[in-house]
């Protein structure tokens, strides 16, 4: 039979979930378990395992040796006895793995493990574990073998095998293919190594695993950037050198967060393009989550820098309105003032708005001419009066007042509080259409009812916040205490965190004495752009936050648009899997 053929696993990171030590520590303060097997020569089904052997060190010392003669519970091809001196004779007396493992599992425990090639060995471990009904304590791992292919050159070394660095290194104990000499070996090369790592200004145990990985020399170069940066809350900015900003990110660990673009993890070329350019990261401390979500939203759209592609530009948000006049149309606009009654957005594109204006078009007969007309003068009418798709208000076939009941008042009801005549006009089109077996045609019309129902959607739940002059909320921390935000008009005006043990009052009375005065305004978002009003509401709406005061009260319609959200993502649904198959 043939053989499974062995995949390497990728070994564990800086992933927070993983255990043990804290990747912050100093390579000279951290404990290291350096481990080697011998096995049958297998894949790693659980067993196989002959022979294991560890030392335990830490700063230079020597802590701990564990090592023992494994029974595989099955045959030594006689290749592996020639390699490694192992007789079947010397195994039948040894322990079976799952004895073994107690022992060694509480061996490595609290300390990073270090293997050369540590793939395999980590890979036989932790089949064993599985097979056996032991829990895998995912310990950070420090690969020897990867380490000296980025430390040491091909004029110092000709390869990166065990043996040949035992010799570069003039370790004192040399590998022999028996699992605690090689360990004690690797112990020196390690050490060895180690001393290399100073040069690169790597100090950390973090540092250590992520230099091992496949980083790019600029990632290696600039890691420096990284360097002093506060673990809390906020923006960071990375910038050029000329002090414009070229990439701003949030996180709930700025520090963190900052370091994870020099790891081998960050694959993104315009990062890559980004990082090469910086000269240096600016942090902005932030009290929670929420202001750093705002302040980068802000940043972004004052600033538009060049490396982030989200939440640009937001003065080129579109909106759909219904024009003044006797016989009003439907167009796409830039801004909307105060004297406008009838509107619909913001849309984040002219196709999006145009998508939804087409919506209306198929539910209601809103003319789709330019024309302006006039109560007086007739205008030639168009095909779509021929085709039966608009009442022919050109040529005055239809009066002001009929025309604004069938077709301007179900706009401005659908857009404020209820679009359930229009809702149901595009199903019955939807029908129709699948009836006939017109199934594009049906799928075009059920994107237009997604645009707009997606719209209407949006907006009344902005114009809910933004009606509010001030709202005060409270969110529980992370380690205690309180989050607060204050809202003005759908804009965060003030945010902070109250002490654990202390009333929240006294902080949130300060936030207001020193918030932003916010002036009321018109629209769904008089003050803030819509994608921060929309964070704001995601805040807002989690089940652990607390809303503590508002001036007034916050409500939707009851027969709003909100009650179509199930049938907005059905139709969202069966848009995604369409494409999806369009694909494949």
């Amino acid at each position: 039979m043939a053989q499974a053929e062995y995949v390497q696993e990728s070994l564990a990171g800086l992933d927070p979930a993983v255990g043990g030590v804290d990747p912050a520590l100093p390579l000279y303060a951290t404990t290291f378990v350096v481990v080697d097997l011998e096995t049958t020569g297998g894949a790693p089904d659980g067993g196989g395992i002959t022979e294991i052997g560890a030392v335990k060190v830490r700063g230079g010392e020597q802590l701990g040796v564990l090592a023992t003669l494994v029974n595989p519970g099955q045959p030594i091809p006689p290749f592996i006895t020639v390699l490694t001196g192992i007789t079947q004779a010397m195994l039948l007396p040894a322990p079976p793995i799952e004895q073994v493992l107690p022992s060694f599992l509480e061996f490595i425990a609290d300390a990073v493990l270090v293997a050369h090639n540590a793939p395999y060995d980590v890979g036989f471990l932790k089949a064993a574990c599985a097979k056996h009904g032991y829990r895998w304590p995912n310990l950070r791992v420090l690969d020897t073998a990867a380490l000296a292919r980025r430390l040491l050159t091909r004029d110092e070394v000709p390869n990166r095998k065990l043996g040949t660095l035992a010799a570069y290194f003039r370790t004192a104990v040399q590998p022999t293919h028996r699992a605690l000499d090689d360990a004690k070996a690797t112990v020196d090369v390690l050490h060895g190594l180690i001393a290399r790592l100073g040069g690169h200004r790597v100090d950390t145990v973090g540092d250590a695993i992520e230099f091992a990985r496949a980083v790019t020399p600029t990632q290696r170069r600039k890691r420096h950037l990284a360097e002093g940066l506060p673990k809390v809350p906020g923006v960071y900015i990375f910038r050029a050198a000329d002090d414009r900003p070229l990439y701003v990110g949030t996180s709930g660990d700025i520090a963190t967060r900052v370091r994870s673009y020099f790891t081998a993890g960050e694959k993104r070329a315009r990062i890559s393009e980004m990082l090469a350019a910086a000269e240096r990261v600016e942090a902005v401390e932030c009290a929670h989550a929420l202001e750093a979500e705002v302040r980068e939203l802000r940043l972004i759209a004052a600033h538009a820098p060049p490396y982030n592609r989200r939440s640009k530009y937001p003065e080129r948000m579109v909106w759909l309105k219904l024009t003044d006049g006797p016989y009003p149309r439907l167009s796409v606009v830039r801004d909307i003032s105060p004297t406008d009654a009838a509107y619909l957005g913001p849309f984040t594109s002219r196709r999006a708005a145009e998508l939804a204006a087409a919506g209306f078009h198929d539910a209601v007969p809103l003319r789709q001419c330019t024309h302006r007309l006039s109560l007086r003068t007739v205008t030639p009418a168009c095909a779509l009066a021929e085709l039966g798709r608009c009442p022919a208000p050109c040529e005055h076939r239809i009066t002001p007042e009929e025309y604004d009941h069938r077709a301007a008042a179900p706009f401005r009801t659908a857009t404020t509080s209820d679009p359930q005549v229009v809702v149901d006009a595009l199903l019955a089109r939807i029908d129709v259409l699948s009836r006939d077996q017109r199934y594009e045609e049906a799928a075009v019309v059920r994107s237009r009812l997604a645009a707009l129902l997606r719209a209407t959607v949006r907006m009344q739940r902005l114009t809910a916040l933004s009606g509010i002059a001030e709202l005060a909320a409270a969110r529980p921390a992370a380690h205690g205490g309180w989050e607060l935000a204050l809202v003005r008009h759908g804009r965060l005006a003030g945010a902070g965190v109250s002490p654990p043990g202390v009333h929240p009052r006294p902080t949130l009375a300060t936030i207001r004495a020193t918030a932003e005065t916010v002036p009321a305004g018109h629209g769904p978002v008089p003050a803030a752009t819509a994608e921060e009003s929309e964070r704001i509401l995601s805040w807002l709406e989690r089940p652990e936050t607390r809303l503590v005061e508002m001036s007034s009260g916050w409500s939707s319609p009851v027969g709003g648009a909100a009650r179509f959200r199930d049938l907005l993502a059905k139709a969202e649904g069966a848009a995604s899997r369409q494409l999806s198959t369009e694909r494949s």
